[in-house]
């Protein structure tokens, strides 16, 4: 879908997250695209070669359950956090469409997949490793990460010349929206945290948050 939006554009879009896994991968000195695609087939081999020797079958049922569930999930955790900042700020910030149709819906799945990965499965996951480690009890290691990442997860959309100009209520809504997503993850996995996301801003795309 990015590759369609981009097509003849002399101004490509582009996914936040995935610049900065591509500035990261650059690091090493490597073809980006060789490296990243590396990474994923091992790390994607290394999953099929688990789940064998687990006996964990594919049920393509689970995939439409985590859908539903996901939907589900991103129209309360929207209403939630959207009544709680609209309580606090009198005025919940309203996101602005900056591109058309087909666009804004690949960068919301894109933005649902990619910052997932990158906050969720590589931040909170790696911060809960680490606090696991340093505490004795699992609890506080859950909720420390779980914080941090949801704080991290807002400070950086505002970050660098293409970031959003600094708001309190913007940064609260993000926090308490990251902090659910955290939840989501560390007890329902990254798939639905990840379609929580992209459906989330698929919602907003639509207009169906009105």
């Amino acid at each position: 879908m990015i590759a369609v939006a981009n097509y003849g554009s002399g101004r490509p879009v582009r996914i936040g997250a995935d610049v900065w896994m591509k500035q990261l991968a650059a690091l090493t000195g490597g073809p980006i695209v060789w490296v990243l695609a590396g990474t994923v087939l091992v790390v994607g081999v290394g999953i099929m070669v688990y789940e064998r020797k687990q006996n964990i079958p594919l049920r393509p049922a689970y995939f439409a359950g985590i859908l539903a569930e996901s939907a589900v999930y991103a129209v309360l955790v929207a209403g939630l956090v959207s009544y709680l900042v609209a309580a606090v700020f009198a005025a919940a910030p309203s996101p602005q469409m900056a591109h058309d149709l087909w666009t804004q819906l690949a960068l919301s799945i894109g933005a649902g997949l990619y910052e997932e990965l990158v906050f969720r499965v590589i931040l909170v996951g790696g911060l809960f490793l680490f606090f696991r480690w340093m505490f004795s009890s699992q609890t506080t290691a859950y909720v420390t990460a779980a914080i941090i990442g949801a704080a991290v997860f807002s400070l950086v959309h505002y970050a660098g010349a293409l970031g959003d100009p600094f708001a309190l209520d913007s940064f609260t809504f993000r926090f308490l929206f990251g902090l659910a997503l955290n939840v989501l993850f560390l007890v329902r996995g990254f798939g639905v945290a990840a379609w929580t996301h992209a459906l989330y801003d698929i919602y907003l795309t639509l207009g169906l948050f009105g």
